[in-house]
C-alpha cells in the first residue's frame, strides 16, 4: 500500500513532534494503548484529573472502527428487546448531553420506522428477549410493539432530557409527509436520536482537549498516532514500578523504550492481539463486521425528506437509510469478522443494502454508479460463541489483570465494548479505574464540559449565521468562513487567525479543485493535528473522501501543500498519492486515477 515507501521519506524528515515528546520523557504513570474514541476519551479524562497520560495509536486516530460507525449518536432502541436497560438509559443520557457539550457535530436526528403491521411479533418477541436467538424465520415487528418499544424508550429522556416525544401516523398522514414509501405500510412511528457527522473531527478535538489539559497542569499528556507497541519487557526499569514496553514509528520503522505503571488497552476489536504482544494472552473479544456504503442520489435524497428511515429488514436486521448533507448513507451489515483478513464492503454486502432501499423505497433505482463511497470496520464485541450477532450485547466491561501477572509488571486494563454514543461515561468508568490503581481521586467532571469546538457554538441558526457574517473577510466569503466552522466548530478562530497570517505574509490561496481546502489550512492541520498520510487529510481531517469529492488533481494539490510542513520530496509526494490512491481503492472502493503533476 506504499507504507514502507513512505515509511523512508518520513525517515529523512526527522522526528515528528508528537514522538520526541514521547522518546524526551519515556515515562508516564499511564499508557493508553489505541486512539479510538474510547482511548481518546480516557486520555482527556485522565489528563483533567491531573495524569500524567501517554496515548499511542498504530494507525491514526479515529481510524478504525470508531470512523466505521453509522455516523450516530443514539440510546439504542433495539437493545431494549434483549433486556439492555441500564445501557440504553445510560445511552439515551449520553445523547441527549452530547447534544449540549458538542453541538458542533452532534445534532437531532428526526428518525421514521415505517411499519407494515399491527401485532406481528407479539409471539417471537418474549421469546427473543429470552433467548438472545432469532426462533424461525422472522417476524416483522409491528405497531404495537414499536409503540412499547417507543413509550419505553421515551420515559429514559425524562430526566434533563429535550429531545420530543415520539409520534405515530397513520398510513394516509405517512404517505402525506413521504410520499415515496412502500405504499403498503400502514402506520409510521417517529421519534429523536442524534447523528455525529464528523466522528473523525470529534475525535481529535477530545484528543486536544487532553492534550491542552495536560499542558495546563503538571501532566504533560502527551499522544502520538502511528506509532505500536512491539512488546514488553519485565519490568519498568530505573527503580520504577509497572513495565517498559517497545514502541515502533510506523512512519520511520524507529524503535524506542517507554514505561508505565498502568496500561490500558482500548484496542477495540484487537484487544486480545495486543494482550498476546504484552505476554499475556486473553480470549475476550468477538467482533462483529458492519459495512456502509455513501450514495449520491438526489432521489433517494429527496425522499428521506431530511430525516433517518430506521427500521427491520426482511432478516430480522435492523438497518438504516439516512442523509448526510447531500449525500446517502445506507447500512449495515452486522457479520462475524475474520481478523486476519481486511474489513471491507463485499459485492453481496452491496447486493443486501440495494435490497433494503428497494422494501421501503420500492419506486426508487439504485445502482453501483451512484456509490461514492464505502466503509466497514469491526464492532469490537464481546465473544459470543453461539449467541447469533444481531443479539450480542453492546455493553461494555473493563477487564483487569493485577500488577506483576503475567509478563506485565504494571496493572493491565482491558475495554471489552463499548459504542459511540455512551464514550464519555465509559472514559469516566476507566479512569476511575485508573485512578484507583493509582490511589488518586477525580478532581474534575467531564459531564458539562464542553467538547473542543462545541465551546460557545451558535444555538441557533440566526446565530450561526452572525458568527459567519462576523469571522468573513477579504477572500473569504460566506461559503468558505461555514465551511470552517462546519468544520472546526468555534476553534475555526484559531484557524481563521493562523489563514490571515501575520502582517505582510503572502494572502492564502484556496485549492483548485475544491473550495473547501486552502493552502495555509493545510499547514494549518500538518503543524496541529498530527497528519502522517495524505490519505488522513481526505478521510478523517476532511470529508471530501467520504462524499466522493476526491479527484486526481486534488490528490495532487494536498500532496504538494503538505510537502512543504511534512518534509516530503518529490519522491514523498509521489509515494503519499499512491498510497492514497491503494487505500480508498481497497478499503473505500473509489478508484480515482492522479495527474502528472
Amino acid at each position: 500500500m506504499g507504507q514502507k515507501d513512505s515509511a523512508r521519506n518520513q525517515a529523512s524528515t526527522g522526528e515528528r513532534a508528537s514522538v520526541r515528546k514521547l522518546r524526551t520523557r519515556p515515562h508516564a504513570q499511564v499508557l493508553i494503548i489505541g486512539g479510538g474514541i474510547n482511548g481518546v476519551g480516557t486520555f482527556r479524562d485522565l489528563a483533567l484529573q491531573g495524569v500524567d497520560v501517554a496515548l499511542v495509536e498504530r494507525g491514526d486516530y479515529c481510524q478504525g472502527a470508531s470512523g466505521a460507525s453509522s455516523h450516530m449518536i443514539h440510546g439504542g432502541i433495539r437493545y431494549l428487546e434483549n433486556g439492555e436497560f441500564r445501557l440504553v438509559q445510560e445511552s439515551v443520557v449520553e445523547r441527549n448531553r452530547l447534544l449540549r457539550i458538542a453541538p458542533h457535530y452532534v445534532k437531532p436526528l428526526q428518525t421514521t420506522i415505517p411499519i407494515f403491521s399491527t401485532f406481528s411479533g407479539i409471539l417471537s418477541a418474549p421469546l427473543r428477549f429470552l433467548t438472545h436467538k432469532q426462533q424461525g424465520a422472522p417476524k416483522e415487528r409491528g405497531a404495537f410493539l414499536i409503540k412499547l418499544g417507543l413509550s419505553m424508550y421515551d420515559s429514559f429522556s425524562r430526566d434533563g432530557g429535550t429531545v420530543p416525544r415520539h409520534q405515530f401516523r397513520g398510513r394516509k398522514r405517512a404517505l402525506a409527509e413521504l410520499p415515496a414509501l412502500h405504499p403498503g405500510i400502514k402506520y409510521a412511528a417517529t421519534y429523536f436520536d442524534a447523528s455525529v457527522h464528523n466522528p473523525e473531527r470529534l475525535t481529535l478535538d477530545v484528543l486536544q482537549d487532553g492534550e491542552k489539559a495536560g499542558a495546563a497542569g503538571a501532566s504533560d499528556a502527551r499522544a502520538s498516532n502511528y506509532l505500536s507497541l512491539v512488546s514488553v519487557k519485565d519490568a519498568a526499569g530505573a527503580g520504577r514500578t509497572g513495565s517498559t514496553v517497545e514502541l515502533r514509528d510506523e512512519l520511520t520503522g524507529e524503535l524506542f523504550e517507554f514505561s508505565a505503571e498502568v496500561i490500558v488497552n482500548t484496542t477495540g476489536a484487537w484487544v486480545d492481539q495486543t494482550n498476546q504482544a504484552m505476554g499475556a494472552a486473553s480470549a475476550f473479544m468477538g467482533g462483529t463486521k458492519g459495512s456502509h456504503i455513501v450514495l449520491d442520489h438526489p432521489e433517494l435524497l429527496a425522499a428521506c425528506n431530511g430525516r433517518e428511515i430506521f427500521f427491520e429488514h426482511t432478516d430480522g436486521r435492523i438497518v438504516l437509510i439516512y442523509p448526510m448533507g447531500d449525500r446517502v448513507l445506507v447500512g449495515t451489515t452486522d457479520i462475524d469478522a475474520d481478523m486476519a483478513a481486511d474489513a471491507v464492503c463485499t459485492e453481496e454486502e452491496i447486493d443486501y443494502f440495494f435490497d433494503l432501499i428497494g422494501h421501503v423505497f420500492p419506486d426508487i433505482a439504485v445502482d453501483r454508479d451512484q456509490i461514492v463511497y464505502t466503509f466497514s470496520g469491526v464492532r469490537p464485541l464481546p465473544k459470543h460463541d453461539a449467541t447469533q450477532p444481531g443479539f450480542v450485547s453492546r455493553d461494555y466491561r473493563i477487564e483487569h489483570r493485577a500488577a506483576g501477572e503475567g509478563k506485565s509488571g504494571a496493572a493491565v486494563l482491558s475495554l471489552v465494548g463499548g459504542k459511540w454514543t455512551t464514550f464519555r461515561a465509559l472514559a469516566e468508568h476507566l479512569s476511575n479505574d485508573v485512578l484507583a490503581e493509582l490511589g488518586m481521586e477525580r478532581k474534575v467532571s467531564t459531564a458539562k464540559l464542553a467538547i473542543g469546538g462545541g465551546d460557545g457554538f451558535p444555538d441557533s441558526e440566526d446565530g450561526v449565521q452572525r458568527w459567519i457574517k462576523t469571522h468573513m473577510a477579504e477572500g473569504r466569503d460566506a461559503d468558505r468562513t461555514a465551511v470552517l466552522l462546519t468544520r472546526y466548530g468555534t476553534r475555526a478562530e484559531e484557524v481563521i487567525r493562523f489563514l490571515d497570517g501575520a502582517a505582510g505574509s503572502a494572502p492564502d490561496r484556496l485549492l483548485h479543485s475544491t473550495r473547501e481546502l486552502s493552502v495555509r489550512e493545510l499547514e494549518f492541520m500538518a503543524r496541529n493535528e498530527q497528519v502522517g498520510h495524505l490519505i488522513d487529510v481526505l478521510i478523517r481531517r476532511t470529508s471530501l473522501a467520504f462524499r466522493g469529492l476526491v479527484t486526481g488533481e486534488l490528490l495532487n494539490e494536498v500532496a504538494e501543500s503538505l510537502a512543504g510542513p511534512l518534509g516530503w520530496d518529490a519522491a514523498a509526494r509521489a509515494s503519499e498519492i499512491t498510497h492514497a490512491q491503494e487505500v480508498l481503492k481497497r478499503f473505500h472502493g473509489v478508484q480515482v486515477h492522479s495527474l502528472v503533476s
